[in-house]
Parts: C-alpha cells; sequence; structure tokens
C-alpha cells in the first residue's frame, strides 16, 4: 500500500507539470518513474493505478461519445452550459472547441503511464509469469481503446509508443500520425494484448473494473466494424469482429441480466452483464453523472412522476443541467419498453402526465449514504448487451440475419409483453436503423451514440442530426485543436476543414 500512495503522488505531481509543458504530452519516466521499477509489488501498484486514472477520464469519454448526438439539448431545470449547448448544436470552430477535447483530452498524460508500464514491466521477474503478462496484456488493450477514442474524435494524432527517458525540448515536437497508421497501431496492440492474456478469460480479483481478456475482444470487434465502414475494410474487417465477438460468447462468462434496472444497481455491481466497468463507491470516488442528469429538491418539489406519483418519495441533491432532446422523447414513446422508465424519470407539473418539465436521468442514480443520495455506481465501458448488438452489426454488415440478436435485446427490455415486438429481419439498411435505435434505447447516457452513428457511416449521422449538413459539414465529424496547442507544437497541423 505504501508503494502504491507513493506511484499516486508520483503521478499527481506530473499531471500538475504535464498542464504546462509545450506538448500537451507528459514526459514521466523522466520524472521519476523508472527508479519506481523495482520488484512486481511495484508493477502492480502501477496496474492499479493504470485504472485508477483510466477512470478519471470518465466524463470526458461520455462527452466524446454522446454530447454531439441526438440524444440531449432538449429543456432542463437549470441553465445548461453554453459550451454544451454549443456542442450539441455542432457549433465547433477553432474559436469554440469543446472544452472536454483541450489538449487531446488530456490522453497523452495517461499514455505515458501505460507507456511506462508496456517498456518496463517484461524487464521485472514475477513469481509467476503469467500474472506480469495478464498486467501487459491490460495495458495494451487499454491503450488500444484510448488511440481507438483518439482516431474517433479527430483522426489523425500524435502516435507515441515510448515513454520519454529524458528532458529534450526538441524530441517533445510530434506531429500528427495519419489515421491508417494509427488504427494499424491500434490493431496491433489488440493482438498483442490478446497474445499476453493467452488463455487467461479471468477477471483479476474476480472485479470487472479491471481490463481482461474479454474487454479486448470486445473492443477489437468494435475497431474492426469501424475500420471496416470508415477504412474501407470491408468484409474481411466483419468476419474479424464477428469471431471476436463469438470468443466473447463462448467464453460464457455473460449473460443479459432479466432486469434492465438491475444492471446498473449499484446493490449489483460485478454482475454477468458487465465485461469493464469504472468502478465507484462511497468515500473512494463518485461518478459525475448524478450533480449533472437530476435534480435539486426544491426545483421538484411540485412536479409528478409519469405514473402521477409526487416526487416527494425522491431523495435527489443534484443537479438537472441537460435534458432528453424532443426528437428523442418523441421517438421514444413506448412504455412497454421497459428500458423507458429505467433510464428516465419523466417530470411533469400535473399527475396525469401532462406539462411536461424536463427529464432526470435514472440509470445511474446513486445510493444514499448517511441520508444523502450519492452517485456511486459504476459507469459501463463495455457489456455483454454490446456483444449481442456488435453481433447484429456484423452478421448485417455480412449480409446475414441479424434478427436473433436484435430480438435477444428486445426480449428483455419487454419481458412479458415481447409478443408483437419482435424483429424481422429487413434490407440492409433496415436492419442497420433497427440496430441504430436499439442501441439508442439500451445505451443513453453511457457515451456510445455518437460513435454508433459515425460507425454505422456517415450518412447515419446526418440522417439523425438536425444541426448537421452533409453538403458542407463533413469535416464537423471530427475536432479542432485549439492555436494554443499548434503555438506549443510547430509541427501539429489544424483538423482538415477548419480555418485558423
Amino acid at each position: 500500500m505504501k508503494k502504491f500512495v507513493i506511484y499516486l503522488l508520483i503521478l499527481n505531481s506530473l499531471v500538475f507539470i504535464s498542464c504546462k509543458d509545450m506538448l500537451d504530452l507528459k514526459p514521466q519516466s523522466s520524472l521519476g518513474f523508472n527508479s519506481f521499477w523495482i520488484n512486481e509489488d511495484g508493477v502492480k501498484a502501477a496496474q492499479v493505478a493504470l485504472h485508477a486514472n483510466f477512470r478519471d477520464f470518465d466524463q470526458k469519454l461520455w462527452a466524446l461519445g454522446e454530447l454531439r448526438s441526438d440524444i440531449w439539448g432538449g429543456v432542463s431545470l437549470e441553465s445548461p452550459s453554453i459550451s454544451n449547448m454549443q456542442v450539441i448544436g455542432q457549433d465547433i470552430s477553432v474559436d469554440k472547441v469543446p472544452d472536454y477535447s483541450v489538449n487531446w483530452s488530456g490522453f497523452y498524460t495517461f499514455i505515458y503511464l501505460v507507456n511506462d508500464i508496456i517498456k518496463n514491466a517484461p524487464n521485472i521477474t514475477f513469481q509467476k509469469k503469467s500474472e506480469r503478462d495478464y498486467i501487459l496484456g491490460q495495458a495494451y488493450g487499454v491503450r488500444a481503446f484510448i488511440y481507438y477514442t483518439m482516431l474517433k474524435t479527430w483522426g489523425d494524432v500524435p502516435l507515441v509508443l515510448e515513454p520519454i527517458e529524458k528532458i529534450d525540448f526538441e524530441n517533445l515536437y510530434i506531429a500528427r500520425t495519419p489515421a491508417v497508421q494509427i488504427m494499424n497501431q491500434i490493431k496491433n496492440d489488440i493482438q498483442s494484448s490478446l497474445d499476453k492474456f493467452a488463455d487467461d478469460n479471468s477477471f483479476l480479483k474476480n472485479n470487472r473494473d479491471y481490463w481482461s481478456k474479454a474487454a479486448t475482444l470486445t473492443l477489437k470487434a468494435d475497431v474492426f466494424i469501424w475500420s471496416g465502414t470508415q477504412m474501407e475494410g470491408g468484409n474481411a474487417d466483419y468476419t474479424i469482429a464477428k469471431q471476436a465477438l463469438q470468443a466473447v460468447i463462448d467464453m460464457g462468462n455473460f449473460q443479459l441480466l432479466s432486469n434492465f434496472s438491475d444492471v446498473f444497481s449499484y446493490s449489483n455491481k460485478n454482475n454477468k452483464e458487465i465485461i469493464f466497468a469504472f468502478s465507484f463507491a462511497i468515500d473512494q470516488a463518485t461518478n459525475w453523472y448524478y450533480g449533472n442528469f437530476t435534480a435539486r429538491k426544491s426545483d421538484i418539489a411540485i412536479l409528478y412522476l409519469r405514473n402521477g406519483q409526487p416526487t416527494t418519495s425522491l431523495i435527489v441533491n443534484g443537479g438537472n443541467l441537460l435534458g432528453p432532446s424532443n426528437e428523442l422523447l418523441t421517438k421514444w414513446i413506448d412504455f412497454d419498453d421497459t428500458r423507458n422508465d429505467a433510464t428516465f424519470y419523466r417530470l411533469y407539473s400535473n399527475p396525469n402526465a401532462t406539462g411536461y418539465k424536463t427529464s432526470m436521468l435514472r440509470k445511474f442514480w446513486g445510493t444514499i449514504s448517511a441520508g444523502v443520495m450519492v452517485g456511486a455506481d459504476d459507469i459501463p465501458v463495455y457489456r455483454y448487451a454490446d456483444v449481442i448488438l456488435l453481433m447484429a452489426e456484423a452478421k448485417n454488415l455480412l449480409g446475414e440475419d441479424p434478427s436473433a440478436e436484435i430480438n435477444q435485446i428486445r426480449k428483455r427490455a419487454y419481458g412479458s409483453k415481447f409478443p408483437g415486438h419482435e424483429y424481422t429481419n429487413g434490407t440492409k439498411e433496415k436492419n442497420i436503423e433497427s440496430i441504430l435505435d436499439e442501441r439508442l434505447f439500451e445505451f443513453i447516457g453511457e457515451g456510445k451514440r455518437w460513435f454508433d452513428l459515425r460507425r454505422s457511416g456517415n450518412n447515419w449521422v446526418f440522417k439523425f442530426n438536425k444541426f448537421l449538413n452533409p453538403a458542407i459539414d463533413t469535416y464537423l465529424l471530427l475536432l479542432p485543436i485549439t492555436r494554443e496547442m499548434m503555438g506549443r507544437n510547430v509541427l501539429l497541423t489544424q483538423t482538415p476543414g477548419y480555418t485558423n
């Protein structure tokens, strides 16, 4: 524990320093990390620190993957931030770079930690080599996830695979690497991760808040579908994605829970639907959802729930800064779908469900501690529903029937009311739209919708986003970088389409 505390102190000091350097890239090794790599206890401390620091990106990953989609922007009880509304409205330029994406969202600070592990862990002798390989499997998998997120967000990004051994400011200037090369590196890291995990399908300490082989396989499917649709990989990539998903299914470690709400319940953490989640707990770390998507008690005191009950039974102490879009509320009026009420508390001025005021996100509602609601729910990054619906995507792209997978999700959603809601295979286009609808209703709040639309094809982004014009706004699918970033690094160029 002492070594772990020392490690985190080093990390915290480096985070502060990194905000000031000229490249927004953090030279971790040069500031003391190499002296930390002494024995397997140090590597295991780094393993824990890796996951603790990964968890700190929960809000940024949500924003990158969901804020620009068609989910949010409706009425709320409090005024949303101007910057969030600009992002939702696609009012993005070099002068209006989203706050959460500045300085590459801080990802390079984290990448240097991962690079340190990848470089130094192989030099440490473990009593069980398999434990060291498992840690390396995690590191390669997480690095692939981060670079995949960056590729989807900016396209070309600097590729950094080594820790910085010494301060050398000339070598800190790094240009953006073409997206094709970034994708190749992502695939290489995925393969390295799987090689290190080998036949080990377990979860570290039986906890699904540690990266695992199943997480890497799910990421692999996600990546290969993207490269198939966005980077001309076609059927070869879709086939690889399908094989990766089948490998997760064949593990037998996962299942859809019968009750949708149970997936997110504080009392049901680490359940069998979770593949990988960010872990939160009372008195340790709390997530950011509760303070943004719920409400203050005084603001809802005279309002009613959809079932006519007053809100007085709810314990709330958060904020209501973002409401679901009118388009989503209009689209999702089927309350036989249990996900609807499990995802939102819809609030009305009258007990007969009229006079709509706003909705509170119920999915990550939290738990009561000392009479106060605390946002300590775990936040899934990948869960088994992802695997099922990604399999539907892969099969449809290969010209196969995805209805079995779609219906597997719908059966859970509708329960005893499933008859009449069965999905029948249609055209490839119809299937894609139905899969996207299921993913929309399934994953609200989990940071997936924007990237789901992008992965399915840019035409779907323009179909569902009223703020984007396909004739002139294609460049907006990627984010710009700030002038300040370019001023610090003379090798950086602006994202194509944006005018400095």
